[in-house]
């Protein structure tokens, strides 16, 4: 298809709104009466909502859309549908159904929003799901994602926050999409560092919460817009503190040096404005600490398990096939509450 789809400014995760406002936001909607078959809602920070239907069974429930961050229509469609996907996977459920959202602009070339959903489709049908319907509107823009549902056991929820002192974390992507991508918007990127990007941004989080489903699971979240840190900092939810070894943190290697040229993202400083006070750098260089700030689209989980599973839970995931690596340890509360070292500093 040689039409390509405009860039948007803040394509994928990096068009969230920061998190600082949202909070602002969400503190001032009115609560009804608490519901015991409400397990999480928005108020825990958690990546979906879940609602008790049986003792045995409970709805997972999330959305996700966003305007494009690569060109190709086709490989936008398998990276929204695999970002929206991803927190169904976080929680530790199966996805069951999927709705389309679409914003498109009637005049232009229908071609390029079949191409959109023919690969948000077939993520879907990798996931195991049912793509069942969908909305969708004019608007001047490109925007899409998903509505899904998934079921899981109401005792094997896995929240965000749940981690334990002695629990070490563990990484299942690479951190660096948003600056690849951001320098490939201005030709900066090599085509092989896009392509890494793209194949972890289009790699489903089915693999990684299966094989998570085999250990102890404390806690998991998926790490997105809000970038690696912002995630941690709610994971630690007020209550613990982390120790993260940087060069133990995947990453893609060129986004290093983008991060050196000034390549980053309005939503990586947003995320920095919001979580810097939680966290104190130690002798790690300016590019590893943008890396750590950056929005990432479709990122990998982050698991807290014990530290008797941990290397057998690391070693099963890369047999798979993913880069997965352990990042660093829970600690009990103390200051800073995220420490990032490099080496054993």
């Amino acid at each position: 298809m040689s039409e390509k789809i405009v860039f948007c400014k803040g394509g994928g995760c990096t068009a969230k709104l920061g998190a600082g406002v949202l909070s602002h936001v969400l503190e001032k909607l009115p609560r009804g009466p608490e519901n015991p078959d409400l397990l999480v809602g928005y108020d825990s920070r958690d990546d979906a909502a879940v609602y008790r239907i049986s003792d045995d069974t409970a709805v997972v429930q999330t959305l996700d859309f966003f305007p494009p961050m690569v060109d190709d229509p086709y490989t936008f469609g398998k990276i929204a549908a695999a970002n929206a996907l991803s927190d169904i996977y976080a929680m530790g459920g199966d996805v069951k159904t999927a709705l389309n959202i679409v914003c498109f602009p009637e005049s232009a070339d229908l071609n390029i929003l079949g191409e959109i959903m023919r690969g948000g489709s077939e993520k879907v049908l990798e996931a195991g799901g049912i793509l069942a319907g969908g909305h969708s509107i004019n608007d001047t823009d490109v925007k899409y994602g998903l509505s899904v549902m998934g079921l899981v056991h109401p005792d094997r929820i896995w929240s965000n926050n749940g981690g334990r002192p002695g629990d070490r974390l563990i990484f299942t992507k690479k951190l660096g999409v948003g600056i690849v991508c951001t320098a490939n918007r201005v030709g900066e990127a090599s085509e092989e560092a896009m392509a890494e990007a793209i194949a972890s941004m289009t790699t489903l989080n089915k693999t990684a919460s299966e094989i998570g489903r085999n250990y102890e699971i404390h806690a998991c979240t998926d790490v997105t817009g809000f970038g690696f840190l912002g995630h941690l900092h709610e994971m630690m939810d007020g209550k613990l503190s982390c120790r993260i070894q940087a060069e133990k943190v995947p990453r893609i290697e060129e986004a290093l040096h983008h991060a050196e040229e000034f390549l980053l993202t309005a939503a990586g400083q947003k995320n920095r404005n919001h979580v810097e006070k939680y966290v104190k750098f130690k002798n790690i260089p300016f590019a590893m600490e943008e890396l750590l700030f950056d929005p990432q689209t479709s990122g990998g989980l982050l698991f807290a398990v014990g530290a008797e599973e941990a290397e057998d839970l690391r070693n099963e995931l890369r047999a798979a096939g993913l880069p997965a690596e352990i990042v660093g340890e829970i600690v009990e509360r103390t200051e800073p509450e995220i420490l990032v070292v490099e080496g054993d500093s």
